[in-house]
């Protein structure tokens, strides 16, 4: 098939190179303009620009999609469909029409659960314990597409959000492949409105952790906020991220380390901390923070 490829983030970068190895035909590649980056603030081209460019690929990368030009320009592609995963535009409606086969969207949830922008991030949150694909048929609603196919998987229990992310984004490029082959032979199954939630942008505000929630919701917010933004606590000033953990035993005062395997008490039960950023430092597991920054038992993290 002639393909348009849509997308921006390293959860795509799987996608094109799917299609790319099927044998499909990608008339261009959109994606998200270069922004500045890093200690120089240069431009910095985004992973599916830089992909495409070393497949020798046609990148385009407007800043909106609602001029005239554009939708002429992209309607010129005389493309059979679009692949659209976290582009990051809206896409009038010239554009999801122009494609013999219309734009299919890749979304990472189990639609209708989970619409909008952070999917992920909230299964994990909301202790989901599924989510997964689905290939939808892109229309003027935010992901309100009838599905094409679906494919679940279950979230394990020390999975965090870069985990799930890596999977999803490998799923993803599978069934894109499945449902090119089988188009256009596929039935849309519209999505029902019984289950309908929605995942808001990620907001920083989200990020630090109360000790005095349970400590299956304290663990949920460390794994869906890892490894951006990360969730944090303080000890003695110090801010500290926390990216991994799982559920452990204990009881003790809310944020009191209880074990010098960082076991840390929650308002219901207990945590264990596996991995851990301090300030200005790299991620490290527990036993090389430690060393490097000892946490003695009965320290309180802070919650305020």
């Amino acid at each position: 098939m002639r393909v348009v490829f849509m997308g921006t983030p390293d959860f795509s970068v799987p996608v094109l190179d799917a299609l790319v190895e099927a044998g499909h035909e990608i008339a261009a590649v959109y994606c998200q303009p270069p922004r500045p980056a890093g200690r120089g603030k240069k431009d910095r081209p985004t992973p599916v620009h830089a992909r495409a460019q070393a497949l020798g690929l046609d990148v385009r990368h407007p800043t909106s999609l609602k001029p005239a030009e554009e939708q002429d320009s992209f309607a010129a592609l005389n493309a059979d469909v679009a692949v659209v995963v976290a582009y990051g535009l809206i896409l009038p409606q010239p554009i999801l029409d122009a494609p013999t086969h219309g734009c299919l969207n890749i979304h990472a949830s189990l639609l209708p659960r989970w619409r909008g922008a952070a999917p992920i991030h909230r299964a994990i949150m909301a202790g989901d314990a599924q989510t997964g694909i689905c290939i939808m048929q892109m229309e003027a609603g935010l992901d309100t597409g009838p599905v094409l196919l679906r494919q679940a998987t279950d979230i394990g229990p020390e999975e965090t959000t870069a985990d799930l992310h890596d999977r999803l984004s490998e799923m993803g490029a599978a069934l894109i492949v499945e449902a090119l082959a089988k188009l256009p032979g596929l039935t849309p199954e519209p999505q029902p409105e019984d289950g309908v939630t929605y995942a808001a942008k990620i907001d920083k505000s989200e990020a630090r952790v109360d000790w005095s929630r349970p400590a299956v919701e304290v663990d949920r917010q460390i794994r869906g906020l890892s490894p951006f933004p990360g969730a944090w606590t303080e000890i003695d000033g110090n801010r500290i991220k926390l990216l991994a953990s799982r559920l452990a035993e204990g009881q003790g005062a809310p944020g009191e380390v209880l074990n010098d395997d960082l076991y840390v008490a929650c308002g219901q039960g207990a945590i264990e901390l596996l991995r851990l950023q301090r300030a200005g430092k790299g991620a490290q597991d527990r036993e090389t923070f430690l060393r490097g920054w000892p946490i003695p038992v009965g320290t309180r993290m802070s919650s305020e």
